[in-house]
């Protein structure tokens, strides 16, 4: 009489309460078998110092290309520097010995002139391109004036008792 009793009157929620301690039963029982799975391979891991050693000489052997490839980098950005610095040595050279010469030091030093050749040149001499097209913008704009072209002009608002308010 009594557990007929108990069970009408909180019947469901005892049959709630038994689902929720499944779930909650299933959930924690994943969880332990990978915590003992976890510490089984900690286990034959310390067991097995071969295998402690074989990985920590392929990280050092990884570590060791990754520097040789950083260290040849190097080489080829100093390589590449001292390429740049001889080039400017030169063209330096080259501006002083224009300047002592009285030719312009302006122009272009790094074609040097080919005037000591015989007969008449045929080389390629490239003609001047004409500048057909039209400027985006008239010779006198100045975005500071406020004038020219634009439809993003700023004017201040009206003065007067009329403001509002």
């Amino acid at each position: 009489m009594f557990v007929g009793s108990l069970l009408a009157t909180y019947g469901w929620y005892i049959v709630f309460s038994c689902i929720l301690l499944y779930v909650v039963f299933q959930k924690l029982s994943t969880r332990l078998r990978a915590l003992r799975q976890r510490q089984l391979d900690r286990a034959a891991a310390a067991v097995e110092p071969d295998v402690v050693v074989k990985r920590q000489e392929a990280l050092a052997a990884a570590r060791l290309k990754m520097q040789e490839e950083l260290n040849a980098q190097v080489e080829k950005h100093k390589e590449k520097l001292r390429q740049l610095e001889e080039q400017k040595r030169r063209q330096k050279i080259e501006m002083w010995d224009s300047m002592q010469e009285g030719k312009s030091y302006k122009g272009n030093v790094r074609k040097p002139p080919e005037e000591d050749s015989a007969g008449p040149s045929t080389s390629s001499v490239l003609p001047k391109r004409k500048s057909d097209r039209k400027p985006l913008r008239g010779g006198g704009y100045n975005p500071l004036s406020g004038e020219g072209g634009g439809a993003c002009s700023w004017r201040p608002g009206r003065r007067g008792p009329s403001a509002g308010g």
